[in-house]
């Protein structure tokens, strides 16, 4: 168990631990408890107009039922938040946020909210329970839960006669569901589900196994890869910003960022030496640049500093290491090395995700 913002949190499961558990994922199925998500609520005439003027994704391009990748920036571009809006209809939005940054979301929907609009903190009303991999629909439908819709769509349904939400979300990049229950019928559910899997060799899955499956997708993490320092625009997730609407948080400085082209932007790592990269090693150009000493153009030997890791970690599906990096004139294929506490691993720009998986 560890500290996750605020929450304790399993880094692995006994019987497990990060490669066994991340494995289960991608070839049978495993459950994560990730009820430390935030969960919020936008209620009354024209809640969705009002989420829609201030996350930077359009809630207009899908209707109630679905489910919308967005993110909530300050005025300078930056990220406070990453999280999925929920669209039951249009007087109501769900949100999850991430656990640290809920509190923060929701303050600042409050304070922007005309009246008529409430905005509800959710976070201890509900759990929610990721299942995850290839054999996800059979644990569902072991419990007589509706399984097959659409990705990023979700249904209002009942488990025992409790209320429950099913999502075709996730953050493996696997197919597979997150279950949002009532904080009370959370424990019951999970131990439902883990009974369930058993058939499958399924597994309970950490935070370990989940940061190995995210960063194999290039899935970003808040506070990492983006951040109040980090744009949507450095970070490739432009396509998550309504660039045609009107207004939304941060608008004007994202617009002239994208029109001015970024300084740095965010590219995948794939380690071709022996080592881990992780968060804050240097990178550098694959050779000496012979640039001069002063600090615009500081060298190391093996060349000249480019930017630095967000996100590195060992890939159990790939053997080896890999990363997520802010770099500036960086291109695909480019050899650099990372700079893992002294020593220079040898690695090759690529753009992610590191695995191509067909089966969400």
């Amino acid at each position: 168990m560890a500290d996750f913002g605020g929450w304790d949190m399993p880094i692995e499961y006994p019987g497990g631990g990060v490669v066994a558990e991340h494995t289960a994922v991608r070839e049978r199925v495993g459950i994560f408890d990730v009820s430390h998500l935030g969960k919020a609520s936008v209620t009354g005439e024209g809640a969705v107009d009002f989420v829609n003027a201030c996350f930077t994704n359009d809630l207009r391009r899908i209707g109630p039922g679905q489910a919308q990748y967005t993110l909530c920036c300050d005025p300078s571009g930056g990220v406070v938040d990453d999280l999925i809006q929920y669209l039951k209809g249009e007087q109501d939005v769900f949100l999850i946020p991430n656990a640290a940054n809920s509190a923060e979301v929701v303050r600042r929907l409050a304070a922007a909210a005309p009246d008529g609009i409430e905005v509800r903190d959710q976070h201890e009303a509900y759990g929610i329970i990721a299942v995850q991999g290839p054999r996800s629909d059979e644990v569902l439908e072991a419990l007589g839960l509706p399984t097959g819709h659409d990705y990023m769509s979700f249904l209002e349904t009942e488990w025992h006669g409790r209320p429950l939400t099913v999502c075709r979300t996730g953050y493996t990049g696997e197919r597979g569901y997150e279950l949002v229950p009532r904080w009370e019928d959370t424990t019951a559910l999970w131990d439902a589900l883990a009974e369930a899997m058993e058939a499958h060799d399924g597994m309970p899955c950490g935070l370990g196994a989940r940061d190995t499956l995210r960063t194999e997708m290039g899935y970003p993490l808040h506070g990492q890869d983006l951040s109040l320092d980090i744009s949507p625009v450095q970070a490739r997730a432009g396509w998550a910003v309504g660039w045609k609407k009107d207004q939304f948080w941060g608008r004007d400085a994202l617009v002239a960022e994208k029109a001015a082209g970024p300084a740095r932007v965010s590219w995948g790592l794939l380690v071709t030496g022996r080592g881990i990269p992780r968060a804050h090693c240097t990178v550098l150009s694959g050779g000496d640049t012979g640039a001069d000493s002063s600090p615009a153009s500081a060298t190391v030997p093996g060349g000249e500093v480019m930017g630095e890791v967000t996100s590195g970690t060992f890939s159990p599906t790939l053997r080896q290491g890999i990363a997520l990096a802010l770099l500036t004139g960086a291109a695909v294929g480019d050899a650099v090395v990372v700079d893992v506490r002294g020593r220079e691993i040898p690695a090759t720009v690529v753009k992610p995700p590191f695995v191509d998986l067909q089966t969400r």
